[in-house]
């Protein structure tokens, strides 16, 4: 397993090692777009409380993925709260 992975753990309702497609896009806080359609493994995550900052990490078919956020409402806070309606497991 790539070294920049933290500990297994899930995530509100990513479970570690399944399969998720972003159902409805967004920006995260390097500005890379995630468009509807994108899909990967989720992998696990880490939190960062002095900046509420959050990291996904993810594999996708390209490889393995760091996706950074902020919990902040003028950041994607509200995306963070709303998790499930942007990506959903793949049945």
């Amino acid at each position: 397993m790539n070294p920049i992975y933290p500990p297994t753990a899930d995530f509100k309702h990513l479970i570690h090692g399944r399969r998720y497609r972003v159902v409805m896009g967004f920006v995260d806080f390097d500005r890379d777009e995630h468009k509807v359609g994108e899909s990967w493994t989720y992998i696990g995550s880490a939190f960062l409380p002095y900046d509420d900052g959050l990291s996904l990490f993810v594999e996708t078919d390209a490889g393995a993925r760091h996706i950074r956020m902020q919990w902040r409402e003028q950041e994607q806070g509200p995306i963070i709260d709303r998790l499930q309606d942007y990506v959903q497991e793949m049945k």
